[in-house]
C-alpha cells in the first residue's frame, strides 16, 4: 500500500494512468478484475449512477466499458486491458457510492478473461513506477484524499466561522445519520472553532486538514 498525497493505492495491483483505472491480475494471468482508482472516484464526486457492459461483451483496451455519473459529472471508464468480461459487480450497480469509498476491493467493476497478458502488461505500471505520474494527475486535479469519502461538500470561503457552523447545523439537519460532509473554510479560527461545535454537537470531526490558507473539515452527522 502506498499514500501519495494522502490518497491510497495498492501496491499488488497494475494502474492505468491514462484512463484512472487498475487490473488486479490473478495467478494464472488469465483473468483480471478492473476498476477505477481514486483519483477518478474525486474528480467525478458522489456516484449515482454506474452502468457496465453484459457479460460476454469483448472489450479492447481504451475502450468504454461502463458510464459513471453524479450531480456534477458524466463519462466513461475505459479498460485497462483488452479481454472478455465474464462477470460485474452488481453490487457497484445498485450502490454505486462503493466506487467512491472502496474503489479497490468492494467498489470493483468487472472481471475481464485477458486475450494476451504478455502484450497487456506493456501497457500497465507498478505504483513504484508511476508514483511520479500520480503525484502529477493529483495536483493537476486538484485531489484532496480523505478517509471518508464526502457525500457532500461545502466551500465557505470570505465567511464567518459562525455563519459557516450555522450553514452545517441546517445541512446536517437535512442529510442522514451517517452521511459525511466536506467543509472548507478560510476563517483563521475554523480549527478551534470545529473542535468545540464538534464537542457541542456531538458530531464527529473525522478529519483536519490545512492546505495552504484553507482548512478542510470531514464532519459526520452522527443524530
Amino acid at each position: 500500500m502506498m499514500k501519495i498525497n494522502h490518497c491510497i493505492f495498492p501496491g499488488d495491483i497494475l494502474y492505468d494512468t491514462e484512463n484512472f483505472v487498475w487490473a488486479d491480475i490473478e495467478h494464472d494471468k488469465r483473468k483480471a478484475n478492473i476498476g477505477i482508482t481514486s483519483i477518478l472516484g474525486y474528480i467525478s464526486g458522489k456516484l449515482s449512477v454506474i452502468k457496465l457492459r453484459q457479460v460476454g461483451s469483448y472489450i479492447e483496451r481504451g475502450k468504454s466499458f461502463g458510464t459513471l455519473e453524479s450531480p456534477r459529472y458524466f463519462g466513461v471508464v475505459r479498460a485497462p486491458i483488452s479481454g472478455r468480461i465474464i462477470e460485474v459487480n452488481h453490487a457497484i450497480i445498485d450502490q454505486p457510492e462503493l466506487a467512491n469509498d472502496s474503489p479497490y476491493a468492494e467498489g470493483w467493476f468487472a472481471k475481464m478473461e485477458i486475450s494476451n497478458i504478455e502484450e497487456e502488461i506493456k501497457n500497465l505500471q507498478t505504483i513504484e513506477s508511476c508514483y511520479e505520474k500520480m503525484a502529477t494527475l493529483i495536483q493537476k486535479h486538484h485531489i484532496i484524499c480523505f478517509g471518508a469519502f464526502p457525500d457532500y461538500e461545502m466551500f465557505q470561503i470570505g465567511v464567518e466561522c459562525a455563519a459557516t457552523l450555522t450553514k452545517l447545523d441546517e445541512l446536517l439537519e437535512k442529510i442522514t445519520i451517517g452521511n459525511v460532509v466536506h467543509l472548507v473554510s478560510d476563517d483563521t479560527t475554523a480549527d478551534l472553532e470545529m473542535v468545540r461545535w464538534s464537542e457541542q454537537t456531538g458530531q464527529s470531526l473525522l478529519e483536519t486538514r490545512k492546505e495552504g490558507n484553507l482548512f478542510h473539515f470531514i464532519v459526520k452527522k452522527m443524530k
